[in-house]
């Protein structure tokens, strides 16, 4: 049984299951509840399911893990001879499950740091491979945490909605600002802004709020070593298209994920989703 340090988040990480496995991460999933249906993230909805029910405008809510599934979760990472877990989460003004996972660490048999990342999607995916990266040259959990940390602190999220009613629905975004988005008839770009989605810009039309999203994110990634990842929900042609322009004119890309984001994210922007997350090493 090996002495470690284990590191945890949550299926809004949307991490590939390869390099999950790779780095030993653990993910602790969230809930969808379709109509009377309360289903785990990852395993027990797909993307598709979830978008035909928006379209349908069927009854689409999440729910945080409670403490009790986070509280196993620390108690196996122990058993398996983990002697700290470092415990990252998608942004605590988005999701009880930060303050899920701290109940838990209060009872858990060895120490655990929760961190709200303020991040989402792989922009927590990042910052938990950082922190996993950290503790395989051999970090203690202090540098776990600097590394997640400094990789939030590094990294952008940028994304387009075809409408914000999906938000406005989940309370994501405020009712004025999903209000003015329709009002104008125009195209939402949207940022991570201190754990909160804000509205960034308006723009008339979809090709060009995609063609401006695909600037940001080029002026974003300056340098070396840096990583993309391209989100979308139902839209996997436009991903496609604007990941191969990312490429083409990134010259410090170090790598480039290309997903469709998981039901719980999905839920809250609808179909037609497309995001970037731009994050230096």
């Amino acid at each position: 049984m090996s002495r470690h340090v284990a590191i945890v988040t949550d299926s809004t990480a949307y991490l590939p299951p390869r390099t999950m496995e790779r780095h030993g991460i653990t993910a602790v999933p969230l809930t969808v509840v379709l109509g009377d249906q309360a289903l785990e993230e990852g395993t027990e909805i797909s993307t598709r399911s979830l978008a035909q029910a928006l379209q349908k405008r069927r009854s689409v809510t999440t729910s945080r893990p409670s403490p009790e599934v986070f509280a196993e979760t620390y108690r196996a990472a122990a058993r398996s001879g983990a002697t700290g877990i470092v415990s990252l989460h998608l942004s605590a003004e988005l999701s009880g499950t930060y303050d899920a996972a701290v109940l838990a660490a209060r009872e858990a048999p060895v120490p655990v740091r929760v961190v709200d990342t303020g991040m989402v999607a792989m922009a927590l995916g990042f910052c938990a491979l950082a922190a996993a990266r950290a503790t395989e040259n051999g970090g203690s959990v202090d540098d776990a945490v600097t590394a997640a940390e400094k990789r939030a602190g590094d990294t952008s999220a940028h994304f387009y909605v075809d409408t914000l009613d999906y938000l406005r629905r989940g309370g994501r975004i405020g009712a004025a600002q999903a209000l003015l988005g329709s009002a104008l008839a125009v195209k939402p770009l949207l940022q991570l802004q201190d754990g909160r989605i804000e509205l960034l810009e308006k723009v008339r039309t979809a090709s060009k709020a995609i063609a401006r999203l695909e600037e940001i994110a080029a002026e974003r990634a300056g340098g070396e070593g840096i990583d993309i990842a391209v989100h979308h929900l139902a839209a996997p042609e436009r991903a496609s298209a604007l990941a191969d322009r990312l490429r083409a004119r990134v010259s410090g890309l170090a790598d480039l994920h290309v997903s469709e984001v998981g039901a719980v994210i999905g839920a809250h922007t609808g179909p037609g989703l497309l995001g970037v997350v731009v994050s230096p090493r």
